[in-house]
């Protein structure tokens, strides 16, 4: 008879822990999706990684805060790792741009949340606006007095651009002539430089013909020349490049995207979070983001693949 009631007592043991992890993992996963218990958040570095990591760290306890749960924020070496640990479920919120953020969803590893808002730019003068956009667009930039007029002219030509991922440095204004019927990587002679400043360099100090970079990209450049406006002048300007998302795991809960949406938008809102978000991407703040936004990524990324075969 003891040993019976051992065996009872062992079998109601393991029936009570079998419930407590039942609902445990009812906690963690809501009707809906995935319920994050505390929150990985990791960013692809545009600049050196400790500097903003060290930056983004901030966030941490701000949306700790909004959230109460645990917030925990690092730094990739770039955007495929961001994807991948989406993938494995490991990190629950990415900073992606564009392109990053195409490959993700496209691989079920992510969908896109809110959208970066920075402020507008005018022409002629490429000077800033007071009113917060969500996207920007390339253009392409030739030293003043050059015989480039127009795109035309720019057959047989040497570019300035960024790498093949660069969606103002490579993608869209790339895919746009390809569209317009000149084969840039055929019909040009292509420089690949690193950074936007150095494409517009370029173009002043003639190691170039022209170059593919953002509008406007000659402020980053003016500090040092104050006369760079009036010596690189665009010529072409693209169609809208969406701006960097806040990409998080495809498998989230809609309740938690509903709160996090709404703690991310708080934090550009106000002056604290603001200035962290400024340092790190340059961002004014958060706005909300469809993945339809991003379909001109997906068919200019479709052009730039094509080109490659």
């Amino acid at each position: 008879m003891k040993k019976f009631k051992k065996v009872l007592v062992g079998l109601f043991a393991i029936l009570l822990a079998v419930v407590a992890t039942a609902c445990s993992n009812k906690s963690n996963s809501s009707k809906d999706g995935y319920t994050p218990k505390s929150l990985t958040i990791q960013f692809v570095p545009s600049q050196a990684a400790n500097k903003l990591e060290a930056r983004a760290k901030p966030l941490e306890k701000m949306l700790s805060k909004k959230l109460g749960i645990p917030v925990h924020v690092s730094m990739s070496t770039d955007y495929n790792t961001v994807v991948e640990a989406m993938k494995s479920k490991k990190v629950d919120v990415g900073f992606l741009p564009p392109d990053g953020y195409v490959l993700a969803h496209k691989q079920g590893a992510a969908n896109v949340l809110l959208q970066a808002q920075r402020y507008g730019v005018k022409q002629p003068g490429g000077q800033a606006t007071k009113n917060l956009v969500n996207s920007y667009r390339a253009e392409i930039l030739v030293k003043k007095g050059s015989k480039i007029k127009s795109w035309k002219d720019l057959k047989g030509k040497s570019i300035s651009v960024q790498n093949p991922t660069s969606s103002a440095g490579y993608v869209f204004p790339v895919a746009e002539l390809e569209e317009k019927g000149l084969n840039v990587p055929k019909d040009c002679k292509l420089v690949t430089v690193t950074g936007h400043d150095q494409a517009v360099l370029n173009v002043l100090n003639g190691d170039t013909d022209a170059a593919f970079v953002f509008e406007d990209a000659r402020n980053i450049v003016k500090k040092d020349n104050p006369k760079i406006m009036d010596q690189v002048v665009p010529i072409y300007f693209t169609k809208p490049i969406p701006n960097d998302t806040i990409s998080i795991r495809s498998d989230m809960s809609k309740s938690f995207q509903k709160k996090l949406a709404k703690a991310f938008i708080e934090v550009g809102q106000s002056k604290e979070g603001k200035k962290i978000i400024e340092s790190v991407y340059s961002h004014e703040g958060y706005t909300k983001s469809k993945d339809s936004n991003f379909d001109i990524v997906r068919k200019y990324d479709k052009i730039i693949a094509k080109d490659k075969k």
